[in-house]
């Protein structure tokens, strides 16, 4: 048995064959760490991953988020060896631009060497929610492309099954009130995000009280809503690497 976090321990037969615990680093034990000490130290092991691999002609893929940013920050210290970055918001694009490093189209770079973000919820398939920066669209487009995507989260992200985190669904604003009630059909209770326009001009709904345990099937089920841009359901791409920070250090899990 292993312990991953407080109170949550996974037995390796039930992390083969989807993922595996590859190297933990331990911290002290007797010091808890906030929730800010625990996304630095996620985006430090995901720099720290990544930097062996940084060469001329790298193409890093950036997500959205409050880990995201500290990511941003502390990449910022390697602007000299990064040929150019792809963004998944407009919001990190500039805040990207703010340290200096290049922000390119991904329409002309073709492929992506490593997509970093972070998560509002994880299993451990690496199945993840994400969308709570309403950047789930371009994350997820991004990620596609991504020939690995890293994620970097902190423990509390880790669950049992996806849905704790209402789960957020991009739609044309047309057809708000229709996917609504489709989503209402399947058992979710959405909420309108009022006041969020994403940057794809489009509105978001956020679906309450709804256990996913099969999010395969419910990620395909929600995008073939009319109306639907996509919903954050990352589970036919869903990460390569999970960076979970915990009070005994970071825990790195791999998808098989």
């Amino acid at each position: 048995m292993i312990t991953v976090l407080p109170g949550f321990f996974l037995h390796c037969a039930e992390l083969s064959p989807l993922c595996f615990i590859l190297h933990t680093s331990r911290a002290d034990r007797q010091t808890a760490m906030t929730q800010d000490a625990l996304k630095q130290a996620v985006a430090q092991a995901a720099l720290d991953f990544i930097k062996p691999h940084l060469e001329r002609d790298t193409v890093l893929g950036i997500g959205t988020g409050s880990t995201a940013n500290v990511f941003i920050d502390l990449l910022a210290g390697l602007r000299g060896d990064i040929n150019i970055t792809v963004a998944s918001s407009e919001s990190s694009a500039a805040r990207l631009r703010q340290h200096g490093i290049q922000v390119g189209d991904l329409n002309a770079v073709g492929q992506v060497d490593f997509y970093i973000d972070g998560a509002d919820e994880t299993n451990s398939a690496l199945q993840l929610i994400k969308g709570g920066g309403a950047a789930l669209t371009r994350e997820k487009i991004v990620a596609a492309v991504a020939r690995t995507f890293i994620c970097i989260a902190d423990g509390s992200k880790l669950v049992h099954t996806l849905g704790q985190f209402p789960l957020p669904v991009e739609v044309i604003p047309m057809a708000r009130s229709h996917v609504a009630r489709e989503l209402v059909k399947l058992g979710g209770d959405p909420v309108y995000r009022e006041g969020v326009v994403t940057d794809n001009g489009n509105v978001i709904l956020d679906v309450h009280n709804f256990s996913i345990p099969q999010p395969l099937a419910m990620e395909a089920k929600i995008n073939n809503i009319t109306g639907v841009v996509t919903n954050g359901l990352f589970a036919l791409r869903p990460a390569d690497i999970l960076l979970l920070g915990t009070s005994n250090g970071v825990e790195t899990l791999r998808a098989l």
